[in-house]
């Protein structure tokens, strides 16, 4: 750390608090560069911008990329006028039977299937069936 960032440090310590001791400043790109300690995403880094080739796709890029996952138990399709009729209590009837498995959609795209369970008092699926890629890219 060079001086001038001491100093500064070193003000900013002892004008918030004039007991505290200089702790250590670590700067933004001290941390892009620095691994973390913790279970949190790092900060991309410029090396993660880099331009690439599509046979040279970053992993750890991808892997922070937020996508929506949704269960699906079933469609229908209603006139809106029947739409403006339903109340509490109405009943919808859905294209599912009964014990038929769920659809498990990523970013609407069904990924794979399975069956409720229940996980600490919360609904979860078990997977039964994980539909090959092939497949899932036929639909897209």
């Amino acid at each position: 750390m060079s001086e001038d960032q001491q100093a500064v440090q070193q003000d900013e310590t002892t004008a918030s608090d004039p007991a505290a001791e200089p702790q250590a400043v670590t700067l933004a790109t001290e941390q892009a560069n620095a691994t973390p300690m913790d279970d949190s995403d790092p900060l991309p880094t410029a090396r993660d911008f880099e331009e690439s080739s599509p046979n040279n796709i970053n992993p750890e890029v991808l892997k922070n990329i937020t996508v929506n996952l949704s269960i699906e138990v079933g469609r229908t399709q209603i006139k809106i006028k029947d739409l403006m009729r339903l109340t509490q209590g109405s009943v919808v009837e859905l294209d599912r039977i009964a014990g038929e498995p769920l659809d498990l959609l990523v970013n609407n795209t069904v990924v794979a299937q399975g069956e409720v369970v229940l996980v600490n008092d919360r609904y979860g699926i078990r997977l039964t069936r994980v539909v090959p890629s092939t497949e899932r890219l036929k639909s897209l």
